[in-house]
């Protein structure tokens, strides 16, 4: 039996104690909040977006950030085992469009009942508002071992400690970085740090502030490198217009590509980066036509300004009739082909230049992390520091919106929480 202790009480931190448990260890986590599981609460807008019920290969296709370096944690704990975890706890899940999966009851403090429920029942001992200042270690036989960790109150022996304090990403849930500083202490180098899903600044802010609040379901997106005439990135889904841009599980998941976007920064500085909004994907330019026209021929003794109201939403309207350049109070049987055509491009092809990303402390994950070189991906463990594991946000890897990030930490948290013995 080995003396476990675990840093950080969130979703990773909480499986790593369970497995650690239930494989005969003695178990301790520290959490310095008050709580845990403090940031699950917020996932899902509070719904918590579990897993997805996509197949674990498609997890890592949708895993931008390192994806491969899952593969063995994905194949030891998939998101089967996490519903049949849950389920086992009480808690019966639904699945949603995009396949993600939530709790039937859409209360995420339910799923955090289930992982509370099982530490209790394992008799894990859980020390809150502790903050640990360093893993200590010991030079064994040539090699670096953890022999503890020192906290703000006492010196606590460990035989392993496995690090799942988070990323820099929410600070307010207390992912404030320690992680990384406790790594690096030990020799681990961390790669940069970057806001991913991220909401994304526009250039022309008054537009996104007059379309404020605005959400647009299934729209079309893509994102432009105009500098290279190149695609970084296309999806199809909801998105949301905001005082400083948009936002929106669409952007949220273009933002993780556009992270790892070589020259992001001065692309951003030139205005290089266009987003593309396809406000009526279903229909063909040609559709599109027919439909105005036959929208037009009810209304056609109206003024164009009052010709739109069936075809889009009411806050985007005054600004399609100021971008096509038509004079909002022609009669709408007045309206020249040429000008019909100019209306349907702005419907097809709106662009708003992005400019940037929002801070990291609004973020819903960090990008970077322990480098993935220094990790042994079949254990978790330190290749650094014998008796070190890593296990969730703090590792460099990351996916994009759909359940994909809180898999990663289930997993990651597992086999760490296995401490190499399977």
């Amino acid at each position: 039996m080995s003396k476990v202790i675990i840093i950080g009480g969130g979703p990773a931190g909480m499986m790593a104690a369970i497995t650690a448990k239930e494989n005969k260890n003695d178990v301790l986590i520290i959490e310095k909040n008050n709580q845990l599981g403090k940031k699950l609460l917020i996932t899902g807008k509070g719904r918590c977006n579990i897993t997805s019920s996509l197949d674990m290969d498609t997890f890592i296709r949708n895993t931008p950030g390192n994806g491969m370096f899952l593969y063995s944690a994905y194949q030891q704990y998939t998101n089967k085992d996490i519903i049949k975890f849950l389920n086992k706890q009480g808690l019966e899940v639904k699945e949603e469009r995009g396949n993600r999966i939530f709790p039937v009851t859409d209360k995420s403090i339910d799923v955090l009942k289930c992982f509370t429920k099982k530490l209790k029942e394992l008799n894990i001992d859980i020390k809150y508002n502790e903050k640990v200042l360093e893993i200590l270690v010991e030079n064994i036989d040539g090699k670096t071992k953890v022999t503890g960790v020192k906290t703000n109150s006492e010196i606590l022996k460990a035989d392993k400690v496995i690090l799942a304090t988070g990323g820099k990403s929410y600070p307010l849930t207390g992912s404030t970085g320690d992680g990384y500083k406790l790594a690096q202490k030990l020799g681990h180098s961390i790669t940069e740090i970057k806001p991913s899903l991220v909401p994304l600044k526009a250039y022309n802010k008054s537009e996104c502030k007059q379309l404020q609040g605005l959400s647009l379901r299934n729209v079309k997106i893509k994102l432009m490198d105009i500098e290279k005439n190149k695609k970084i990135y296309e999806d199809f889904g909801e998105m949301i217009f905001t005082h400083f841009g948009v936002s929106g599980p669409i952007i949220l998941s273009a933002s993780a590509h556009l992270v790892r976007y070589k020259n992001i920064e001065r692309l951003f500085n030139e205005k290089k980066i266009i987003l593309k909004i396809d406000l009526k994907p279903a229909l063909q330019d040609k559709k599109l036509n027919d439909r105005v026209l036959r929208d037009f021929e009810q209304v056609k003794n109206k003024q164009f300004k009052n010709s739109l109201d069936k075809l889009l939403p009411q806050k985007l309207i005054p600004i399609i009739i100021e971008r096509s350049k038509i004079n909002p109070n022609k009669k709408v049987n007045e309206i020249t082909k040429k000008e019909r055509e100019k209306l349907i491009k702005e419907i097809k092809d709106f662009e708003i230049e992005i400019v940037g990303f929002r801070p990291i402390d609004e973020a819903i994950i960090t990008s970077g992390g322990i480098n993935i070189k220094e990790i042994d991906p079949k254990t978790m463990e330190s290749k650094k520091v014998k008796g070190l594991y890593f296990a969730g946000e703090i590792i460099d890897v990351d996916s994009y919106t759909g359940g994909f990030n809180l898999q990663i930490a289930y997993s990651t948290g597992y086999v760490a929480g296995t401490l190499g013995t399977h």
